[in-house]
């Protein structure tokens, strides 16, 4: 690995550990690449986070402990991510009741966001991250920011897949049902 390359992978992974925890930061430090250091967090426990919803409702990780949790990270600029949310909505009605939870976390503007959350009719919880989202999204192993990044979580709090750009129905719901 060139020089330059080698001390913006060290930066990074020091900024990291000063969010995640030691076990995050040896895994991430394997891995020079995205999506191995995506993939690198399977298995490690969820980090927490603290975010407000679009009326300023302040909503803890924790607050779906015990569900499947699918956290979406996207933006309303993003076709991917606008494209992806139909697919959420209907497998989020699919799939409440057996215990799963999507759950947005909007890189953007709550204006924006109210705006399209009324287009799409989006019936989950959306929480509003602005730049900040984009820190607790590389908690979760998003070193490049990428989006739409979907993070999917088992009943006891584990990474169970981790997934950059649009991810398919197919992809989705065989990996919810899995862990239901």
């Amino acid at each position: 690995m060139k020089k330059p390359v080698r001390m913006i992978v060290y930066v990074v992974i020091f900024a990291i550990g000063m969010w995640g925890g030691n076990e995050i930061i040896r895994q991430l430090s394997k891995h020079s690449d995205g999506q191995q250091a995506a993939d690198a967090m399977l298995k490690l426990k969820a980090p927490e986070y603290n975010l407000p919803d679009l009326n300023n409702v302040v909503h803890n990780s924790h607050e779906w402990d015990g569900k499947v949790v699918i956290l979406n990270f996207w933006a309303t600029w993003c076709p991917p991510c606008r494209k992806e949310t139909p697919t959420f909505v209907e497998l989020q009605e699919k799939y409440a009741r057996a215990g799963a939870q999507f759950v947005g976390i909007a890189i953007d503007k709550k204006a924006a966001v109210q705006d399209f959350m009324d287009t799409y009719g989006v019936n989950y919880p959306m929480l509003i991250g602005e730049n900040n989202a984009i820190n607790i999204s590389k908690k979760f192993g998003n070193r490049f920011g990428a989006l739409p990044y979907t993070v999917i979580i088992d009943r006891q709090g584990h990474i169970n897949l981790v997934h950059r750009g649009g991810i398919s129905q197919e992809l989705a719901e065989s990996t919810i049902k899995h862990l239901l």
